[in-house]
C-alpha cells in the first residue's frame, strides 16, 4: 500500500474482508466520510449501550435488523444531515451507510426502512426512556478519563415549535407559538452534552427545575462523588427552590435575576455615578459593577447579588445575577462567570439547528424524548470526531455543519472484491491529509 491508502481504515473487518480507503479517485456514495463517524461510534459504543436498554420481543431466529443496527443507521443519518426517518428509504441502499453499519456494500443486506425505524422510535416504555436518558449522563461522565475536580454545567431551555397537537405541547405567549420547551444541560468548557429533556411549552417552575436537577445530580454523584459542581442559568432558574437545593447539596451557582424596584434602588447610587461619569467623559458607553445583599420574601434569607451597570447614549441598562460565591469581585462574577453561559446557547444551536433536534413530530412524548436521545448521540459522534482534529487546524473549532460538508459528505466510489472493500476518494480532496490522519487515529495501536 502507498501513502495515500488507509488500511484497515480504523474499522474492523467485515467478515474476512478488510475495509480500505484510498485517495485515487463499484458504486458511488455521497457519504464517504460516514466511516469516520462509524469509527467514532464504535469507540464510544453508544448504539450497543442504548440497544441493551430497550426490550426486544422479536424472535431472535427471525431478526433481520438487530436493534443496535437500527439505532446505528438512524444516528449516523442524523449526524450526516438526514434527520427525517423516511430518508432511510434511500440511505438503506447507500454503500457508504451500509459499510458504516457493518454490512457489505454489494452483497450485504440493505439497512432497515422508515417503517421499521418509526416503530422502534415509538417502542420504548417510560422506564426504558428513563434508562436511555441515564445512559447519556453516564456517557458524559465516562468521557472523562478520571473524575474532574470541578465542572460547570449550564442549564437552558429552548423553544421547539410543534406543527400539530402533540402531547405536552402548549401555547406559549412569549413565542406566540404552540411548542415544547426542552431543557438542555451542557458542560460548556468541553462542549459535551449532559442531558436533553423534553418538557411542556411553558416556563419551568422552581419545583420542577429542582426535581430535574435532583435526579441529574444524583446520577452524576454516582460516578463522581467528590467532584465540585457549579450551575449556571438565566432568570428561569434563579428560583428559591433551586438555590436552596444547590446550597443543601454543596453546589455553587450563578443565575440571572429579573430586575425589580428594590434591586434598582439598592444600586441607585452606583448607577447615578456611572451615568454622570459617562456624560462628563462624553463616552459612548461606560460600564461598571456593583453588588448588594438581597432577599425576596420567598427566599427566606439574603443572598449576594451582583449588578452590571451600563450607561450609553441610549440610556441606562442594569442587569442582575444572584450567586453563592462569596469571593471574587462583582465584575468577575458577572463578566467572567455568568456571561460565559452564552456559549451554552451556541451548543443549543448545534443540537437544535444543525442536528435538527426540533423534529419532535411524534404524537407520543416518549417517542419525542427517544428522538432527543438519538440526536444527542449524533451530537456525541460529531463532537468526538471534531475533538480528534489537531488544534491548529481550522476545522478543530468548526461548527457541525462545516464539519459535515468538509469531512462527511465526501463523494467516493465503493468497490467490493473477494478480499476487501475499497473506498476510492478524490485525489484532489482538500482535506485528504486530515481525513487520513483521523481514520488512522481511530485504529487501535498494535502491541
Amino acid at each position: 500500500m502507498d501513502d495515500n491508502t488507509i488500511e484497515p481504515f480504523g474499522f474492523p473487518a467485515i467478515g474476512r474482508k478488510k475495509v480500505v480507503a484510498a485517495f485515487d479517485g463499484g458504486r458511488l456514495t455521497s457519504g464517504g466520510g460516514v466511516m469516520l463517524l462509524a469509527a467514532a461510534e464504535r469507540q464510544l459504543g453508544i448504539c450497543d449501550r442504548l440497544a441493551a436498554l430497550i426490550s426486544d420481543p422479536r424472535d431472535p431466529a427471525r431478526v433481520v435488523h438487530p436493534l443496535a443496527d437500527i439505532l446505528r443507521a438512524r444516528i449516523l443519518a442524523i449526524a450526516c444531515g438526514y434527520e427525517d426517518a423516511d430518508d432511510l428509504d434511500h440511505l438503506r441502499r447507500d454503500p457508504g451507510f451500509k459499510l458504516a453499519c457493518g454490512r457489505l456494500p454489494d452483497t450485504g443486506r440493505d439497512l432497515c426502512s422508515q417503517p421499521t425505524m418509526s416503530r422502534w422510535e415509538n417502542a420504548p416504555s417510560l422506564r426504558e426512556v428513563v434508562r436511555l436518558m441515564r445512559a447519556m449522563v453516564a456517557l458524559y461522565c465516562a468521557s472523562y478519563p478520571k473524575p474532574p475536580a470541578a465542572v460547570t454545567l449550564d442549564i437552558d431551555d429552548t423553544v421547539d415549535v410543534v406543527h400539530g397537537r402533540q402531547q405536552l405541547s402548549l401555547f406559549n405567549a412569549h413565542y406566540d407559538e404552540r411548542c415544547f420547551l426542552p431543557i438542555h444541560v451542557y458542560d460548556t468548557a468541553t462542549s459535551r452534552p449532559v442531558m436533553v429533556m423534553l418538557r411542556p411549552g411553558k416556563t419551568p417552575s422552581g419545583t420542577e427545575v429542582r426535581g430535574h436537577l435532583r435526579r441529574l445530580v444524583r446520577q452524576i454523584r454516582r460516578h463522581w462523588p467528590s467532584t465540585h459542581i457549579t450551575l449556571r442559568g438565566d432568570g428561569h432558574y434563579g428560583r428559591p427552590e433551586v438555590m436552596a437545593f444547590c446550597e443543601a447539596q454543596g453546589i455553587d451557582y450563578v443565575f440571572g435575576l429579573p430586575t425589580n424596584a428594590v434591586l434598582r434602588a439598592a444600586v441607585e447610587d452606583a448607577a447615578d455615578d456611572v451615568r454622570v461619569r459617562r456624560a462628563e467623559e462624553s463616552a459612548p458607553v461606560l460600564r461598571r459593577y456593583a453588588e448588594t445583599r438581597y432577599g425576596a420574601k420567598s427566599w427566606g434569607k439574603e443572598r449576594r447579588v451582583v449588578a452590571r451597570i451600563e450607561a450609553s447614549t441610549q440610556g441606562l441598562d442594569i442587569r442582575f445575577a444572584v450567586t453563592s460565591f462569596a469571593r471574587g469581585s462583582a465584575e468577575w462574577v458577572y463578566d467572567s462567570l455568568y456571561c460565559a453561559r452564552g456559549q451554552a446557547e451556541n451548543l443549543v444551536k448545534l443540537h437544535k439547528a444543525q442536528l435538527a433536534s426540533d423534529r419532535t413530530s411524534c404524537r407520543s412524548p416518549l417517542a419525542n424524548q427517544v428522538r432527543l436521545v438519538l440526536h444527542t448521540a449524533a451530537y456525541w459522534l460529531l463532537l468526538t470526531l471534531r475533538d480528534r482534529i489537531p488544534r491548529p487546524h481550522d476545522l478543530a473549532s468548526a461548527e457541525f455543519t462545516t464539519l459535515r460538508l468538509h469531512l462527511l459528505k465526501v463523494a467516493g466510489r465503493v468497490i467490493e472484491t473477494a478480499t476487501r472493500v475499497r473506498i476510492a476518494l478524490a485525489a484532489a480532496c482538500p482535506h485528504a491529509v486530515l481525513f487520513r490522519g483521523l481514520a488512522r487515529s481511530f485504529h487501535p495501536a498494535g502491541p
